[in-house]
């Protein structure tokens, strides 16, 4: 793990901050029993943990069917590099289950507060850069300006800027 996302560290520091969420979830939930839903949630969390981690970034925390994930700043680039294509195995794992779910992506990058907080010392990610990447418009990937900056010139030739406030997304639509 790269030493800026240490469970030890509790300052400030360059964040890649992503929100992911599952499109339809509650309507594909709706009639599946509660044990098999939990379980499903399970074997989601694990996929989607080991395709975050795959691409060099560390998942903080799953609300449901969302999660929030960082990459250290030395790693943003390549994690912004990586979203598309997590997007679309993560997509590809809800469409093996049967499901018409789809991952929403919000990427940005900034300074936040990284370390262990509460009373068992859980690992979280506070700050207003936080509350940036959540806040996003999005239907696919977007990137905020900021994030998108992490790209080099050649990988910032696969998006493209969207509507005000200015974001980006992915030139092809990572969608299957």
């Amino acid at each position: 793990m790269p030493q800026s996302l240490s469970p030890a560290v509790r300052a400030g520091q360059p964040l890649l901050i992503v929100f992911a969420d599952i499109t339809r979830f509650q309507h594909n939930a709706r009639g599946t029993p509660d044990a098999a839903l939990a379980d499903l949630l399970d074997a989601f969390y694990r996929h989607a943990t080991e395709q975050v981690a795959r691409a060099g970034g560390r998942v903080v925390k799953f609300m449901g069917d969302a999660f929030l994930a960082v990459w250290p700043g030395e790693a943003a680039g390549n994690g912004v590099a990586a979203l598309p294509g997590v997007k679309k195995n993560i997509d590809a794992w809800w469409a093996s289950k049967g499901w018409d779910s789809h991952l929403v992506v919000k990427a940005h990058f900034g300074r936040a507060v990284a370390g262990p907080f509460g009373p068992d010392g859980r690992f979280d990610v506070i700050g207003n850069e936080v509350n940036t990447a959540a806040t996003l418009p999005a239907r696919t990937v977007t990137l905020s300006a900021e994030a998108f900056r992490c790209l080099g010139a050649a990988g910032r030739k696969a998006w493209k800027k969207h509507s005000a406030p200015a974001v980006y997304i992915p030139g092809e639509d990572p969608r299957p």
